[in-house]
């Protein structure tokens, strides 16, 4: 397959008004899905749900998208701010043709970026983006709609009150959250709102953070990204949990009541084991991770009777790999969880319902919990590149990785690899011996520096 050249792991991703996250690529983009589910779903009026998150360059890029899919013949439906779980649920609920979340996800608020989802809430496969791709760079593939054949747009507020009724659902019904103490932590983003509805219209007390967003200031300090006013506002208020989404509420990561956050892997460790004890796991009892996740996750989930298997980065491979094996529960450490059960993508305010529902189920803190689980010592250190050469054609970078490798001597793992949103390269190492892990992953980091480093 040809390789995607606007597309990355999670959509479209890069600096606003910097192309190609501009006005005229999105109006472009905007015309290219029109006409892609145009003829895919044969509507001639295909309906488009876009939300967004809080960003100030959301106004643009809404805006000009929607104006692409209304000169194509398209019909849009403004969400508004709403997590992106929201927005793919939306679009099945409404029976629409497609879904496009508008959102730069954990990125600083100069970011912004395009996901799309088909009629049924799932991410394109990379062969669909391909074929956007083309129709954005070549505009001549898209015959040009007039007259009467223009579409039109609207804004719906009250989809978010559908959102919070489903998410909702996710909690067993035995339990309510009468009675806790939580901090929700909004990452002054797409959630900031619904989020703490969701946890107070099931009773519990919610002390807010990153609940004021100004445009600028999405994940600026608060959120999955930065946890740490979350850990202090846990230990000030004595609250059960601590709750951080990320900006566009796909993720997630939670503060235990010592004012500890729990990696990623130990959240999933622990519901897999409640989906396998209480038969919920599905016949091939299947935890899907990606080649990002811990190998003490894997050693665990396969100690308690499950199997492990790991898929490429970005949670839509992991659903790629649910639907092709009826699979039902994966995610990655960075916290993106998904019960395929409830959501057709990651959900940071799901994924919390079931953690407490887990708490509830074992009568026991989520210290306690995350104590079953070991993780070997994991180092994962970013670094910022100019530019995305091939690792194979830089001859340093190959000598220091043959070193590494052999020093491991097979008691660990050495995994390279670019972001598929930002200009970052990571380099991740596993080990038995933190001290060396991150001394081994410092060299490969520091020839990194050297060669493409910004």
């Amino acid at each position: 397959m040809n390789k995607r050249k606007l597309f990355g792991t999670d959509g479209m991703r890069g600096r606003a008004n910097v192309y190609p996250i501009t006005g005229e690529v999105a109006f472009a983009l905007g015309r290219a899905v029109t006409a892609y589910f145009q003829r895919s779903t044969k509507n001639k009026m295909p309906i488009i749900i876009v939300g967004k998150d809080t960003r100030l360059s959301c106004y643009m890029l809404e805006q000009s998208f929607s104006a692409g899919v209304c000169s194509q013949g398209g019909r849009v439906i403004l969400t508004g701010p709403l997590p992106t779980p929201g927005v793919a649920f939306v679009t099945q609920s409404m029976r629409a043709d497609a879904g496009v979340m508008i959102s730069a996800s954990h990125n600083k608020y100069y970011d912004n970026g395009i996901k799309i989802f088909d009629r049924v809430g799932h991410k394109l496969p990379d062969e669909a983006e391909l074929e956007l791709e083309q129709m954005v760079l070549n505009s001549e593939l898209i015959p040009k709609k007039l007259d009467d054949e223009l579409g039109h747009a609207k804004r719906l507020d009250e989809v978010v009150g559908r959102y919070i009724v489903k998410v909702k659902q996710a909690l067993s019904s035995e339990y309510s959250l009468e009675g806790m103490r939580l901090v929700i932590d909004g990452a002054n983003g797409a959630a900031y709102k619904v989020a703490p509805m969701v946890f107070q219209e099931l009773g519990a007390e919610v002390i807010i953070i990153g609940g004021s967003p100004n445009g600028t200031n999405i994940n600026e300090g608060v959120g999955a990204l930065h946890p740490e006013l979350c850990a202090e506002k846990v230990k000030e208020y004595r609250a059960d949990l601590g709750v951080c989404l990320d900006g566009d509420g796909d993720r997630l990561v939670i503060i235990d009541g010592n004012g500890n956050s729990v990696a990623g892997d130990k959240l999933i460790g622990i519901l897999g084991k409640f989906l396998i004890e209480t038969n919920q796991l599905g016949g091939n009892k299947e935890v899907v991770g990606t080649v990002m996740s811990n190998f003490g996750l894997e050693k665990f989930i396969n100690s308690i009777g499950g199997t492990f298997h790991r898929t490429q980065v970005g949670d839509r491979y992991i659903v790629e790999r649910m639907l092709a094996q009826n699979s039902v529960f994966g995610g990655e450490p960075s916290g993106h969880i998904i019960f395929k059960s409830f959501a057709t993508t990651g959900d940071g305010i799901l994924a919390a319902l079931k953690v407490i529902e887990c708490l509830k189920f074992y009568g026991k803190s989520l210290h306690e919990l995350s104590k079953e689980i070991t993780l070997m010592p994991q180092v994962l250190i970013n670094v910022k590149v100019k530019d995305k050469k091939d690792f194979s054609e830089i001859p340093s970078l190959k000598k220091v990785m043959d070193q590494v490798e052999q020093d491991l001597a097979g008691s660990g793992r050495v995994l390279l690899r670019y972001s598929g949103t930002e200009n970052l390269a990571r380099v991740m190492i596993e080990g038995e011996n933190e001290d060396v892990v991150q001394a081994q992953c410092q060299k490969i980091a520091d020839v990194l520096k050297a060669e493409i480093g910004e």
